[in-house]
């Protein structure tokens, strides 16, 4: 059986609520559900719950569902119309499997169903997801999925150094969780000794995963060295004695056929590529000879002399590098120095746990180009030391040194502006980063702590992140404003160093405190204060005319009903004041009065939200008559509790709160909103805010009546404050950026101040007062609803 997804996604029979409908996975997390009476269902009869992630362009995701109460059903889709499903995960097996590469950034939704109608009961959701390649651990699933999961020879399969073994993957062979098969492989490594590994084959794309003392883990799809080949190759130095265990198996799942496996003494660590964040990725295609041997041993207390230039390895930005190894330990401190008269240096180490530290000029050599790092060391393992230049193609004889941290003192800078110097704070400007170090004799905080004090002059509306890191001590930061509100921030994403993202919400001088969680903590740390986009989340999100309207009023009803004034007006006003910001795209739509048929409303719903795409805001605005019905129309339910339906009046017939929620599922968009300002709006909530990235704004409660705003000459209350709003008085922080809980809000701050004692009733008479609702279901209050155009609201300088 094949479930359309068209089916799925857009023609959802919505006849209650699921405990678990719409929550969102975490990769490694399993997810626990329940299909049973009461849950959303497919058109076909089937039980299903809802679930989401984010995905980027080119991740790999392995999705699976198992139950021993009824015979599972996967289906997924995702932006730009993307969509899979799966009944049956592996022959005779009746969970549910998906193993995927994701097409595009955005949200996912994944489908947890059933094979039959009416089937019920628990389930288990697991769900893996990784940059594209491998998950988890470098493969996907768990290593001993991945070393050890040969199907004929286990783990008694000895490779020799200079040997090549030929052996094929097979359908009889064991398979990985995410249905790739796999071979395994053992050898003896010795401390200090490089190996090379080279899988081949002609069958398949080869891949390679090696584990073993020490902290290795390795693992490549494409041989580096060979540009464009589906071969694969791991070269590494060993940082223990021991067993390492190697799995050959395969880029893609289910594929099968001969390979060659090579185990070799000797060959080149591939250096790896700077990033614009310091890091270093994997170099394409690297010179084999170099003067200075890549990933030799160093010990504290080593100085080695080198040569950058013609014959060493070179990074896909162009400059030489020399890499060296060293085996530290948890709590290690280092004094590493690079210099040349002959280049401008450049240093950076990595290591265990995604550690990262790196350096262009020694903060306590005035005007010197050396590179210095003082590091502390957080994990036992071993780390890489990479030499290289600060600009590509820069070549000479340089020295470098691996000392004893442990004594090291910054030194003062006579010339640096109020205490510059690393170490005690100082004046900075935005974009700035500094080094410096927690030290006894610093100032200290009442509690204890050890503090550097830093200052910078800010705008209002300026975003800003301020961040620091550090591996010796858990990293804290506070911030003053002009006025003396204090934010602060312990840690940041990566756990221990402290990240602080915020919009300035004043003109003056800002104050940073640089210091650490527990009292008494010293070491080096770096801090910056850099402009900022926000969130990842936020920083997705492009300015422009990227909001795709359908907005709708009216005022002439002619014998249906009676008339309104100025509802017709909201939606001219509405495309106006968004067009004039400059986020309307020119796909929009508005109707009026006789324009505003039920066929030309959903023929232009239909249009616009085809065009719309998953990086655009959606937004249907209607003003004028709102309806509700009971009897026969409707029964009780949890969508329609009071047994009443709701819908919107146009000139000829109307839109239900069910067939405005089947309108809703087909969009695609990074974010839709539904504002009605009519009668009994507040019935939509239910129907059309079920699914993520749905905000509902309605003005009024689901059994009460719209006043129309004569004081405002506006058809409704809540359709002049949304213009005002969108055109940037809801925008709190002035970053430009109008967030739903900033919408939310300044909506309900004017209702309070302006609509507070407007009386409202029911439709048997009941008297009450109107009263907004809004209901952002899974939108979180920092997710963008527009960005604005600067237009000069921000200083100069800000971003």
């Amino acid at each position: 059986m094949s479930k359309s997804l068209l089916m799925a996604t857009v023609a959802l029979a919505l006849v209650g609520g699921t405990a678990h409908a719409q929550q969102r996975l975490q990769p490694g997390a399993p997810a626990y559900g329940d299909l049973r009476q009461g849950d959303e269902q497919l058109d076909s009869g089937e039980f299903v719950d809802t679930w989401t992630f984010q995905g980027r362009a080119g991740d790999r995701v392995s999705l699976s569902m198992s139950s021993g109460d009824f015979d599972p059903y996967l289906l997924i889709n995702g932006p730009g119309d993307f969509s899979d499903e799966n009944d049956d995960g592996q022959d005779g097996d009746t969970s549910a499997a998906l193993d995927l590469r994701l097409p595009a950034d955005g949200t996912y939704r994944v489908m947890a169903t059933s094979y039959e109608p009416g089937e019920s009961g628990r389930y288990t959701l697991a769900f893996q997801s990784g940059q594209a390649g491998r998950m988890g651990t470098g493969v996907g699933g768990s290593i001993a999925d991945r070393i050890g999961a040969s199907a004929r020879r286990g783990q008694n399969n000895v490779l020799q150094p200079g040997a090549t073994v030929r052996e094929a993957l097979e359908r009889s062979d064991s398979r990985l969780s995410t249905g790739e098969y796999a071979d395994g492989w053992r050898f003896r490594a010795r401390r200090g000794q490089t190996y090379t590994l080279t899988l081949q084959s002609g069958d398949f794309d080869a891949y390679l995963v090696a584990r073993g003392p020490g902290g290795l883990s390795e693992d490549n799809d494409d041989d580096p060295g060979s540009r464009g080949s589906t071969d694969s190759a791991i070269t590494f130095t060993a940082p223990a004695d021991g067993e390492v265990q190697v799995s050959a198996t395969t880029f893609e799942a289910g594929e099968t056929g001969a390979y060659s496996l090579t185990l070799e003494e000797g060959g080149q660590v591939y250096a790896e590529e700077r990033g614009s964040n310091g890091r270093y990725g994997r170099a394409p295609q690297p010179d084999r000879s170099q003067s200075a041997p890549s990933g030799a041993p160093i010990r504290v207390g080593e100085t080695r002399d080198g040569r950058l230039g013609q014959g060493a390895r070179t990074l896909s930005s162009g400059e030489y590098v020399n890499t060296f190894t060293l085996r530290g330990r948890r709590g290690q401190e280092l004094d590493l120095r690079l210099s040349s008269g002959e280049f401008d240096p450049y240093l950076q180490i990595e290591g265990p746990g995604g550690f990262s530290a790196f350096n262009d000029d020694d903060a306590d050599a005035q005007d010197s180009r050396d590179s210095r790092l003082i590091v502390t060391l957080p994990a036992d393992g071993t780390y890489e030391i990479a030499a290289t230049s600060y600009e590509a193609g820069e070549s000479g004889r340089y020295r470098l040194s691996v000392g004893d941290g442990s004594s090291y003192r910054p030194q003062p800078q006579p010339n640096a502006p109020r205490g510059q110097g690393p170490g005690t704070g100082g004046s900075l400007r935005i974009g700035d980063t500094v080094g410096g170090a927690l030290q006894a004799g610093d100032d200290t905080l009442d509690s204890g702590e050890y503090v550097d004090t830093f200052t910078f002059q800010g705008r209002r509306g300026q975003r800003v992140a301020a961040e620091l890191t550090s591996s010796a001590f858990d990293a804290y930061i506070m911030l003053t404003t002009p006025s003396g509100n204090q934010i602060e921030n312990d840690d940041g994403d990566d756990g221990t160093n402290s990240r602080l993202d915020t919009a300035l919400a004043e003109d003056g001088e800002y104050t940073v405190a640089v210091t650490s969680y527990e009292a008494g903590e010293t070491g080096s740390y770096r801090f910056s204060v850099m402009p900022s986009q926000g969130s990842p989340r936020q920083a997705s999100v492009p300015g422009g005319p990227r909001v795709y309207a359908i907005m709708v009023g009216v005022s002439e009803y002619g014998d249906a009903q009676s008339d309104l004034p100025y509802t017709d007006d909201d939606a001219l006003k509405l495309a106006e004041t968004l067009r004039r910001e400059g986020v309307l795209n020119p796909a929009s739509v508005t109707l009026t009065n006789a324009q505003a048929t039920v066929a030309s409303v959903e023929s232009a719903f239909r249009r616009v939200a085809q065009q719309a795409g998953p990086d655009d805001m959606f937004m249907f605005f209607f003003s004028g008559h709102g309806s509700q019905t009971e009897g026969e129309v409707s029964q009780v339910s949890a969508i329609e509790p009071d047994g009443r339906s709701e819908g919107i009046v146009l000139s000829d017939g109307e839109i239900s709160d069910r067939e405005m929620a089947r309108l809703f599922g087909t969009l695609r968009t990074r974010l839709s909103l539904l504002v009605l300002d009519s009668c009994f709006s507040g019935g939509f909530a239910r129907n059309v805010v079920d699914r993520p990235g749905v905000m509902g704004l309605f003005s009024s409660e689901e059994d009460l009546t719209s006043a129309v705003a004569d004081k405002f000459e506006a058809g409704g209350y809540l359709a002049h404050f949304l213009r005002s709003g969108l055109s940037g008085e809801a925008d709190g922080d002035g970053d430009t950026m109008v967030t739903a809980g900033e919408l939310a809000t300044y909506l309900r701050r004017e209702f309070t101040t302006e609509v507070a004692g407007v009386e409202a009733e029911t439709s048997e008479g009941q008297r009450n007062y109107q009263n907004l609702v809004i209901d952002r279901g899974g939108v979180q209050v920092d997710d963008v609803v527009i960005r604005l155009a600067d237009n000069g609201r921000m200083g100069a300088g800000s971003h």
